[in-house]
């Protein structure tokens, strides 16, 4: 008994030793370049491998009936992967809740349902004179007085004296249509702080937040054709920076849009991804750069309709990515018959609807919707209306409106939808058959694992360090034992906490062993946790969502990692008679999938804290501490309570708080 204490005051000291010293496994410098991080440089390959497979597919592109094909798959899978077909049209019921008289326009202040109370909000601007008119949808970028922004002000000033209807509308998260105020109606985040906050939950129900703004502008051109001052065959769209990206979104989905300039967006995403780096969530497609749609191909996919990309110089979106989009389309175009319906304007300014851009769009339009080829110059009297003037609600706010629904409300009741078709198909399946789609669902994949030792081992009388590799990708590992007598240990403990190794509480850790020199455990630092985790460079879980549009996950990459530790334990030196997995916080949702994949695995499974259920985050305002567990679509198929059915009874233990890892 004397000798077992003496142990565990031993290994006790050492580990808290380590951790005064601050043990590193990998090198100090380990992702020091944050262009070059292990997971940006591990899904960089990736990508480059996918957009290089897309890039031989659209040379092969020679004849107008390849062309063609090639446009119906990508514009088949893009309304796939926003879950487009679930979405079902109702009644509009427009408003028009204010009118501003000018000179030669008037601008009304209109609202109507894009789904059952839920407000869409716009300024529209019709021109004097008789009608119908050609009409332009402009769908704003991100700024947090959406429509009423100044800039936008011009541009649809500019328009509207020059005989074109204008719908200018807020976007989800600005505007009148913000989704998290508080008491008094104020916005508890900046539009991409609150997009960001918005674009987990959707995802797990095979949609995005894309698939409710492009819903937004669906319904809003459908808006226009029903105003008699409008003429539907004559609709175009134009919009910068987040407007640009939705032009360029709607303008490949729906056939109406007859003419399209979408601006400071186009680039290419092998360009983007480096810098800035991925954008706020409706920017990313799931599983995008996996089918090669790429930001030409928004262009491609409408040839020959007419399209005029708007560019500046100094922009943070890369100029030669746009030039790079502009030249595949214009091949495209050309094939067609038709290298004058694409077109680009690039000015020397910075990001944003400058003046340059905006006469290039009116004459574009002009062109193409009014059949005139004319000079269109700014005038110098344009003037901003009051933000307060060109507000629909009465209150500033859709959301203190009687009855309004939110996004949450809108996730939740999909949820329950897909809940129902859910159960009745998992109880007509086997466990094999559950696990098969788990695992499908997912992608898991079996990888290989190899060790290597380090120059700076934990003392010996206690353990190792090892860094555990599976291709380009590193896993460090940290060991302890209380026996250093050479005993192949019967019970080994499989440890994964999202503080990481270095910062593992030591008495945790002679806790889980109970004293006992025949018990080894083992703790790891999976991708993106610990001494591999990315130096945030966009934003949080910025990598994530380039995996996010490769149709992979995080979630993935550690289930595998998981799957593949324990497989390599059971198999080599440090194998057990017995193994015993611990998961903590973030990890807890990749511990469930790798038991409920692989039972056999594990002889017991704790679980510290961590999400229950994916349905719990359709109504959380902060879902993003989840960022690196959301999967595609997987409340089609099942949700966490459906995974600890599939671990065989009394194997495992979910206990409620995650422990600490600070002393």
């Amino acid at each position: 008994m004397r000798r077992l204490q003496l142990l565990a005051l031993a290994f006790a000291l050492s580990c808290a030793n380590a951790q005064e010293e601050k043990v590193r496994i990998l090198p100090a410098d380990f992702n020091g370049d944050r262009e070059n991080q292990m997971m940006r440089s591990f899904l960089r390959k990736k990508v480059h491998a996918a957009l290089d497979r897309g890039r031989t597919d659209f040379e092969a592109l020679k004849k107008p009936e390849q062309i063609e094909a090639y446009q119906q798959r990508l514009k088949a899978f893009f309304e796939k992967t926003i879950d487009l077909a679930s979405f079902k049209k109702t009644r509009l019921k427009p408003q028009v809740t204010g009118v501003l008289k000018r000179d030669d326009y008037r601008i009304e202040n209109v609202m109507f349902e894009s789904l059952p109370d839920f407000h869409v909000t716009g300024n529209l601007y019709i021109p004097e004179g008789e009608g119908p008119f050609p009409a332009i949808l402009h769908p704003c970028g991100h700024t947090e007085n959406g429509k009423a922004a100044g800039v936008y002000q011009f541009v649809n000033q500019l328009l509207v004296r020059n005989g074109f209807v204008v719908l200018c509308y807020d976007p989800i998260g600005q505007g009148e249509r913000k989704q998290l105020i508080n008491e008094k109606g104020a916005g508890l985040l900046k539009s991409t702080s609150e997009h960001q906050a918005l674009g987990r939950a959707p995802i797990l129900l095979g949609r995005g937040l894309a698939s409710y703004m492009i819903w937004d502008g669906i319904r809003a051109l459908d808006f226009l054709e029903t105003r008699p001052e409008v003429d539907g065959a004559r609709l175009g769209c134009t919009g910068n920076s987040g407007g640009g990206n939705m032009t360029s979104f709607l303008m490949a989905l729906d056939d109406r849009i007859q003419a399209a300039a979408p601006g400071c967006f186009m680039t290419t995403t092998r360009m983007k991804n480096e810098k800035p780096g991925p954008g706020d969530p409706e920017q990313n497609l799931f599983a995008q750069i996996r089918e090669g749609l790429d930001h030409p191909d928004f262009a491609i996919i409408r040839a020959p309709k007419p399209t005029l990309i708007l560019a500046a110089t100094q922009d943070f979106v890369p100029i030669e990515g746009t030039w790079d989009a502009f030249r595949q389309a214009k091949r495209i175009y050309t094939k067609l018959g038709v290298p004058e319906c694409i077109e680009l304007i690039e000015t020397d300014e910075k990001h944003g609807y400058s003046k340059r851009l905006r006469e290039g769009a009116v004459r574009f339009f002009a062109r193409w919707l009014q059949r005139r080829d004319v000079v269109i110059s700014e005038p110098d009297d344009l003037v901003e209306e009051k933000v307060s003037d060109l507000l629909c609600s009465m209150d500033g706010q859709v959301l203190k409106m009687k009855g309004e629904r939110t996004i949450f409300d809108l996730n939740a009741e999909r949820a329950a939808e897909l809940n129902a078709t859910r159960k009745s198909d998992w109880e007509q399946m086997s466990d094999a058959e559950r696990r098969a789609r788990v695992r499908a669902l997912i992608g898991v994949e079996e990888i290989k694992i190899e060790t290597s030792r380090t120059s700076k081992p934990v003392d010996s009388s206690v353990g190792g360090a090892s860094v555990m590799w599976h291709g380009t990708v590193q896993i460090p590992r940290i060991t302890f034992r209380l026996s250093s007598n050479g005993q192949k240990p019967t019970e080994a403990h499989l440890i994964f906490h999202d503080e990481g190794i270095a910062t593992f509480n030591p008495e945790m850790t002679r806790n889980l062993l109970k004293n006992r020199p025949d018990h080894n455990a083992s703790m790891f630092d999976l991708c993106d946790i610990g001494e591999t985790k990315t130096r945030n460079w966009r934003f949080y879980g910025a990598d994530s969502m380039i995996a996010y549009m490769l149709g992979e996950s995080y979630l993935k990459y550690r289930v595998e990692e998981i799957i593949a530790i324990a497989k390599f334990d059971q198999k080599y030196d440090r194998s057990a008679d017995k193994n015993h997995l611990h998961a903590y916080g973030e990890l807890v949702p990749a511990a469930l999938h790798a038991a409920a994949l692989e039972p056999d695995l594990f002889d017991s499974i704790t679980l510290h804290g961590g999400l229950k259920s994916w349905e719990s985050l359709m109504r959380n305002p902060n879902p993003i501490s989840e960022t690196h567990n959301i999967v595609h679509g997987v409340l089609k198929v099942c949700d966490l309570p459906n995974l600890v059915n599939l671990i065989p009874e009394g194997k495992l233990e979910w206990k409620e708080e995650k422990a600490s890892t600070k002393q």
